[in-house]
């Protein structure tokens, strides 16, 4: 090419490079003092309009931050409503000293606006102010959740699940894991909770059913070989909502071959370890992290995700009690709870208690307060024996002004869940719980199976695919409650943060397994046809577990429910309010699908 065709084509370029800048736009963030005297474009969302006596401020936001503009002429911000979309042209200048604004980034600059362009105009009532939008009610926030979306503080929660999200891919490539996605349209099985079921058009009469957890399917990539899997799943639950379970959720789903139940919480302390120490500013606790039998855990915490925050340990009284005279504790299981320097607070304190007590199902609770010379104080106290007060202030190291609370029930499950909330009441009223802090811990050796007195049958306690200790070779020999497994919960601050097992992959024990639930080997073999088949050409010892990302996410934002983590979130009820779900299906897709809604008045056709 020649000089002058090269000239030629650098003016071009020259002028085609300022043609696309005169509607670049900036990110406001990008802007800065040393920018002074530059003409720009900057686009984003009217955030507020404000009139200072002929001078005319609007807040412009971007995703990245907010730009205060100014202008001289009453027209260009005339009639503009709050949240419209528009572009500005303007020039940067620095604030006068004392005018400047040190809550936002840009803080000491401001544009001066020469022109305005509306992109996309906003009504001008809104349903709610979007800076303050977390203070509005959940359903309305639902409802319009875009305009949530562009509080910052809501923002900022979906931005760091997705630098979490990208935190964790690459820590499982770093460990070797491969990445591999799973069917979303699988089969129905009793799992545990309820399936969400699709209608399938092709086989009239039959169901999809959406994943719980890739259980299955992960346990398959074991017997195809693959050595360490992973996937970001999702997973569903026809359940009742809550603070810490949606419908819909992610985990962390891995498994691994040839390993052993050490190597697998190993894997998960580093996880945990790391994603928390990277992304939150808490005391975090360092692997190994403290490994707590499910029964001790019971007995302790009365529950198997404790918060280990509270240094408060619930203790059974029942044999020190065993021939009281004070009917609600007769033939009970009685639990304890001593609390030091307390019995000098006011009867309000105790009565609060006692009202929280009252809301959560319990006829009442009992405490008595050590004064001096074994003296006790509380209405109990005359129910007790002289060597009943000596072995209770011997035994529970009581000193003066401590408080000891009973908790008594027939059923020992009844009696450490009571026992459990009280402890975790006393922790807050008492402010013992450490708000710094991510206490991890591990809890296994859980019961393969537990009772369950309202149905009066066995139900699996954990995961069915668990492999229990020892076999099932011996279990005519034992009460299916006292047969443990290889499943592990890792928990932090009273939260299940992740579940997983070491797998049974022998047949007979897996089928022995689901007989005692009340499955036969025929049922179980055609619900779970795929695994039952795969299994006899060879399956590798595996095990595994699934993190949860949203409630991850929750303790790092200290966020009170998984709502907050996640985009689109359904209700409290389960009804997608923006989107208007679960909804009706037309006639003509009713019987495409070969399904009659059973109304009040009948079948339709």
């Amino acid at each position: 090419m020649s000089s002058l065709s090269q000239e030629l084509q650098g003016l071009v370029n020259t002028r085609k490079e300022n043609r696309m800048n005169k509607y670049r736009t900036h990110l406001i963030s990008s802007l800065t003092e040393e920018m002074k005297g530059k003409e720009i474009v900057v686009s984003g969302w009217v955030e507020n309009i404000r009139d200072h006596g002929g001078v005319l401020f609007l807040d412009l936001r971007d995703e990245t931050g907010t730009l205060q503009t100014v202008s001289n002429d009453d027209e260009i911000f005339k009639g503009i409503a709050k949240e419209s979309v528009v572009r500005l042209k303007g020039m940067i200048r620095v604030r006068e000293e004392g005018t400047e604004n040190p809550r936002l980034t840009t803080g000491n600059i401001e544009l001066l606006v020469s022109n305005l362009d509306i992109l996309g105009s906003s009504v001008h009532e809104l349903p709610f102010e979007i800076m303050t939008s977390k203070q509005t009610k959940d359903d309305v926030r639902l409802k319009y959740r875009y305009l949530d979306l562009r509080n910052d503080a809501v923002k900022d929660n979906i931005k760091l699940r997705s630098e979490v999200l990208h935190f964790l891919r690459n820590k499982m490539y770093d460990l070797e894991f491969t990445e591999v996605q799973t069917p979303i349209l699988t089969a129905s099985s009793p799992e545990g909770a309820r399936d969400f079921v699709v209608p399938s058009r092709l086989f009239k009469g039959k169901f999809y059913a959406l994943p719980q957890a890739p259980q299955i399917y992960k346990e398959l990539l074991m017997v195809g070989g693959f050595g360490k899997y992973f996937q970001i799943a999702p997973c569903f639950r026809d359940e009742d909502a809550r603070a810490d379970r949606t419908l819909e959720f992610y985990q962390l789903d891995l498994e691994m071959s040839f390993v052993e139940e050490d190597e697998v919480l190993s894997i998960g302390e580093e996880i945990f370890y790391d994603t928390f120490t990277k992304f939150s500013n808490k005391e975090v606790t360092k692997p190994p992290f403290r490994r707590i039998a499910y029964r001790d855990a019971m007995e302790m915490y009365g529950t198997d995700k404790p918060d280990l925050r509270n240094p408060l340990i619930i203790k059974d009284a029942s044999e020190i009690l065993k021939n009281t005279t004070f009917g609600p504790f007769k033939n009970s299981i009685i639990k304890v709870i001593v609390v030091d320097n307390i019995g000098d607070y006011s009867n309000s304190w105790f009565n609060e208690l006692v009202d929280y007590a009252s809301s959560i199902g319990m006829p009442g609770i009992g405490y008595i307060t050590l004064l001096e010379d074994g003296i006790f104080k509380g209405p109990i106290d005359k129910f007790l024996s002289d060597e009943e007060r000596k072995s209770l202030i011997e035994s529970y190291d009581m000193k003066q002004n401590s408080v000891m609370f009973f908790i008594a029930n027939k059923r020992l499950a009844v009696a450490e869940k009571f026992a459990g909330l009280i402890r975790d009441e006393l922790g807050r009223k008492l402010d013992l719980i450490d708000k710094n802090k991510l206490e991890l811990c591990i809890i296994n050796d859980f019961p393969m199976f537990e009772y369950d007195e309202e149905n009066k049958k066995y139900e699996f306690c954990h995961n069915p695919f668990s492999l229990p200790h020892g076999g099932m070779s011996d279990y005519e020999e034992k009460r299916p409650e006292d047969i443990l497994a290889y499943q592990y919960d890792f928990v932090c601050n009273g939260n299940e943060m992740a579940s997983g097992a070491i797998r049974n992959h022998d047949l007979d024990s897996l089928a022995k397994g689901f007989e005692i639930v009340g499955y036969s080997r025929e049922e179980v073999e055609k619900r779970f046809k795929s695994i039952f088949t795969a299994f006899k050409y060879g399956c590798p010892p595996h095990g595994g577990m699934a993190p949860g990302i949203d409630r991850i996410l929750m303790l790092i934002q200290d966020e009170p429910n998984l709502r907050e983590v996640q985009a689109f979130p359904t209700s409290a009820s389960g009804a997608d309010l923006m989107m208007g779900s679960p909804s009706e299906l037309t006639d003509i897709q009713l019987n495409e699908l070969g399904i009659k809604i059973d109304t009040e008045d009948g079948y339709n056709d």
